[in-house]
């Protein structure tokens, strides 16, 4: 804005209704030049010596202050608030105790919020962080199958993919099991920990029925050895609400880039046992963490050990053991049969002892 400008125009008896509108300015603007000149004692003409800049100067001096605020460190503001609880307000107001202790004028937080909002913008940043560091772990099963090769028959036998993602950083966790029972489920979970070293604060799984037992919108009742298994973690199953893939939607992701950079990468390849599968998509997997993303600098793996392995849960000691839990009806004799090879036996004192069926006949 030329302020000289206004103050030629006002000397030449102009009001300040037609100096506006000359302009293109509002009113108040207008009024307010004057007004500061006034108080200056500035008067039409003014010193050929005093540049536009130095008018300025005289007459806004606390814009001067403001540009010389501390700028807000954005990438360090970004970090922050994917950590549990951080907000821009707090941010804002620990930025403010900065710059007091250091002498520093601080940006109003509209201005803060700004500042963030342009840089989340042009580094194709989150502008909203849905999912915090360490704070879930999502799971499912591929849809699509590997297969290995039965080494009598020689027939294809489908070998089913498990699938944990971490959303916050991307990091994911591959394994093939030769079943989809609750053994494999578990089993699959407990590799994922260790995998990660270390265990979020809930796991996210569709409801499938390997570990819900009883699909609800809002309760469902997870299997008592997921949830047993959960418990020794210290860690929450929450399942995704039916019809909702949108509650999963990193693994939902991570499966379709899974089906063509691990198991369509082996499609080639003769497998005769899951383990033999299980060394190959290992080293898939490493690639896989370690592709550099599209949008923004890093990889998956990189992400992860800066932004969010320390945030992780520590692993207990010893992993957690599989329990299975059978209903059975007691004998008259106290004996419950288990499967058709083991017998238990009930005694007096309510220990428990085995036996397998040949022992018990």
């Amino acid at each position: 804005m030329s302020y000289r400008e206004i103050l030629r125009l006002s000397a030449l008896g102009l009001s300040r209704r037609t100096i506006a509108g000359s302009l293109s300015r509002s009113r108040d603007t207008v009024s307010d030049v004057l007004t500061r000149a006034a108080k200056l004692g500035l008067q039409w003409p003014l010193p050929l010596e005093l540049t536009d800049e130095e008018l300025k100067k005289m007459l806004f001096p606390e814009k001067e202050k403001i540009a010389s605020a501390r700028v807000p460190d954005c990438e360090y503001i970004h970090k922050e608030l994917a950590k549990p609880g951080v907000t821009l307000t707090l941010l804002w107001d620990e930025y403010c105790q900065i710059c007091k202790d250091s002498g520093e004028i601080p940006y109003q937080y509209s201005q803060y919020c700004k500042f963030y909002n342009k840089y989340a913008v042009i580094s194709k940043a989150t502008m909203r962080i849905n999912r915090k560091p360490g704070e879930r772990m999502e799971v499912d099963w591929a849809g699509q199958t590997a297969s290995i090769q039965d080494n009598v028959t020689g027939n294809a036998l489908p070998v089913y993919i498990f699938v944990a993602v971490l959303p916050a950083s991307q990091y994911a966790y591959v394994e093939a099991f030769a079943t989809q029972n609750l053994e494999s489920w578990i089993t699959a979970h407990i590799h994922a920990f260790a995998h990660f070293g270390g265990v979020p604060r809930m796991v996210v799984p569709d409801n499938l029925k390997t570990g819900v037992d009883k699909v609800e919108w809002y309760t469902p009742v997870i299997n008592k050895t997921y949830h047993e298994m959960a418990e020794y973690y210290g860690t929450a199953i929450v399942p995704a609400r039916v019809k909702k893939p949108r509650d999963k939607a990193s693994v939902e992701s991570t499966v379709g880039d899974i089906s063509t950079w691990i198991t369509a990468a082996l499609r080639n390849q003769t497998y005769f046992s899951v383990s033999e599968l299980n060394g190959d998509i290992s080293k898939k997997l490493s690639d896989y963490n370690e592709r550099p993303f599209q949008k923004r600098p890093g990889n998956r793996k990189s992400a992860f050990m800066e932004e969010e392995r320390e945030l992780l849960l520590l692993l207990p000691v010893v992993p957690y053991e599989i329990a299975t839990w059978k209903k059975a009806t007691v004998a008259f004799n106290y004996h419950i049969c288990v499967n058709s090879s083991i017998i238990v036996f009930l005694t007096s004192t309510s220990s428990i002892r085995w036996m397998s069926a040949s022992q018990a006949e």
